[in-house]
């Protein structure tokens, strides 16, 4: 396994990838989650794929396995800043409008969204691999731009398995269950650089 990032100047330079990761995204949210976003038969793509996202994919034998995209909190694109901030403007009707307390936007702090793995990816220890390295290549790129934050709407089993991967992830927001697919989900935040490993001492 290894990762790939780029953004929209630079996504020819990996052939495939991108489409692919498109399609992955339609094979979970879509087709296994029911999910009411843009599609078609083949790719989910909505409106923050746009030239302000940035995506931190893995490939294994050349195919695409996993990915998410990230983007800036001080977004703003077409009339839409970034997914939890339209999402407080009542913009995304599936997401409550007190998915957080207050609206953040700052360039010290990213947002992470459309993380996926694909069904390839079967053993407990591959995922966690697949998973470090999608993150590893989030943290990266936030990190490149001058963030020093990330967060997402996700699963709340996904803390656990960041803070398993050495991230001080946190709960930010007040849990909820999503009206398409019955799941839990709340604001996750971690600071964009990995906790230190445990230090022995006699």
């Amino acid at each position: 396994m290894y990762n790939i990032t780029f953004n929209m100047s630079d996504l020819h330079s990996f052939g495939t990838a991108f489409y692919d990761y498109l399609k992955l995204r339609k094979q979970f949210f879509v087709d296994t989650l029911g999910w009411d976003v843009p599609h078609n038969d083949l790719v989910e793509m909505d409106q923050y794929d746009n030239p302000l996202a940035h995506y931190s994919l893995v490939l294994r034998d050349g195919a695409v396995i996993g990915g998410a995209r990230t983007m800036p909190t001080t977004s703003n694109w077409g009339g839409h800043t970034y997914m939890l901030r339209d999402a407080m403007a009542g913009r995304l009707p599936d997401i409550p409008v007190r998915v957080l307390q207050e609206e953040i936007e700052t360039p010290d702090v990213w947002e992470c969204t459309r993380l996926v793995m694909s069904d390839e990816v079967k053993t407990q220890s591959d995922r966690s691999q697949c998973l470090a390295l999608i993150v590893d290549g989030l943290a990266d790129v936030a990190r490149k731009h001058g963030a020093s934050e990330l967060m997402s709407l996700s699963p709340l089993s996904l803390m656990r398995a960041l803070r398993q991967l050495g991230w001080k992830c946190d709960r930010i927001g007040e849990p909820y269950s999503s009206p398409e697919d019955g799941r839990r989900y709340a604001v996750l935040s971690m600071p964009a650089i990995k906790m230190q490993p445990l230090q022995m001492t006699n």
